[in-house]
């Protein structure tokens, strides 16, 4: 978590002698209430500090969640480790959709405009998002980016997430939802090792697969892994470069783009409904 990945602003206080005592070839640092353990801090500290970020972060998700809602713009969080080809599968998903569809790009970096720059080359709008030592995009990145995107009503927004599958899990950035991209060269118990984020993407990418001729990667056991930390999700296998299964992940874009202009509808429709309620009532008065 964050609280210890170098992105928190938090000291660490109250030095105390550590004795190593135990034995064995498999350490827990894990397990208590906080999910990690930093040297001079109490569970109880590191939970207390958890808490406090994610709250602020997630006041300025509800903010950003309630103006893209508002707008009737689908808005997703893709995650992955570095290397997944997320950058290169958001290219090419550009490509195909930008004549059709309002698209605009968050680029989330630790340093360097370099992705941000293959999105503007297809003709995209773009904005860079470097987070220097963070470790992932937060709420207020996002609501400040945004701003300057002006994206249009009904659009849609692909936020690409720094290369991280740890923090990003744990940051809702007001997002219709999380996009987690899994290459097969990365093994099949990738989601085990790092549950949190495939237990919170709707939608997981096993990508690359042109090049399952070549690897020693087991699709079903991934496929099993994926579902065991997250029985609701959909699985899309496809090669961004080859284009493989590609349509699958086109017909799921649409699909969330009906679910949320269904959404707006609804909500327009209330609020008709709630105007004409005060206007009967003003005439019968």
């Amino acid at each position: 978590m964050c609280t210890i990945c170098g992105c928190s602003g938090s000291k660490i206080e109250n030095h105390h002698e550590h004795k190593h005592e135990h034995k064995g070839q498999h350490h827990h640092y894990g397990e208590g209430d906080a999910g990690a353990h930093v040297p001079g801090l109490s569970q109880s500290r590191l939970v207390s500090i958890e808490q406090n970020i994610l709250a602020h972060n997630d006041r300025y998700a509800a903010e950003n969640r309630e103006h893209f809602a508002s707008n009737g713009q689908l808005v997703l969080n893709l995650v992955s480790s570095p290397g997944s080809g997320k950058t290169t599968l958001l290219v090419n998903t550009l490509e195909l959709l930008k004549k059709t569809v309002s698209i605009a790009v968050i680029e989330g970096d630790q340093q360097t405009t370099n992705d941000a720059e293959r999105i503007r080359a297809t003709g995209v709008p773009a904005i860079q998002v470097n987070t220097g030592k963070g470790c992932h995009l937060d709420a207020h990145m996002v609501g400040h980016a945004v701003k300057d995107l002006a994206l249009e009503k009904q659009g849609t927004l692909f936020i690409e997430n720094v290369g991280n599958l740890v923090c990003p899990a744990a940051f809702d950035l007001g997002e219709h939802c999380k996009v987690a991209i899994l290459s097969v060269t990365e093994g099949e118990d990738k989601p085990l090792k790092y549950p949190d984020m495939f237990a919170a993407a709707e939608l997981v990418i096993l990508n690359k697969i042109d090049l399952l001729p070549h690897l020693a990667f087991d699709l079903t056991a991934c496929r099993e892994n994926i579902l065991m930390v997250n029985p609701q999700a959909t699985i899309i296998e496809l090669s961004a470069t080859t284009g493989e299964g590609v349509p699958a992940w086109l017909d799921w874009l649409n699909a969330q783009k009906s679910l949320v202009l269904k959404r707006q509808k609804r909500k327009l429709l209330d609020q008709i409904e709630a105007i004409e309620s005060v206007l009967a009532d003003e005439s019968s008065s």
